[in-house]
């Protein structure tokens, strides 16, 4: 019996390490982009897979009782949750913020660009 509980132990830690590794590597993520975008997507995907991660290690460590199917109600809460709230934000920012429009057309510019040079560059070439 001894045996199975040390086991468990492992599994729970392995699953609350993995977790706050995840939060770790978001908090850098946020930190390290420079584009609201790109922030708000490492975020919300943090969010989900460490709360999901640490909140299943919970599970495993509580055992079969109604506290884990409220925490497994929770995951799936979060799951649902966390993406929709994300992209609601994504859309506003993207409706409301003119400098993302000018990123966009930077970028849409700098891709007709690098077809026409492979194309040859030539005044009259369709891209």
């Amino acid at each position: 019996m001894a045996i199975v509980e040390w086991i468990r132990f492992f599994v729970v830690v392995a699953f609350l390490v993995m977790g706050m590794s995840i939060f770790f590597l978001e908090i850098f993520g946020v930190y390290r982009f420079h584009y609201v975008l790109n922030r708000m997507q490492i975020a919300a995907t943090g969010d989900t897979l460490g709360i999901g991660l640490c909140l299943v290690g919970l599970m495993v460590a509580n055992g079969l009782n109604t506290v884990t199917a409220k925490l497994a109600l929770v995951v799936v809460f979060l799951w649902c949750a966390s993406p929709v709230s994300s992209h609601a934000i994504a859309r506003l920012q993207m409706t409301t913020d003119k400098r993302i429009l000018d990123h966009c057309r930077i970028m849409i510019l700098r891709k007709k660009k690098r077809k026409k040079e492979d194309k040859g560059g030539g005044a009259d070439d369709r891209i």
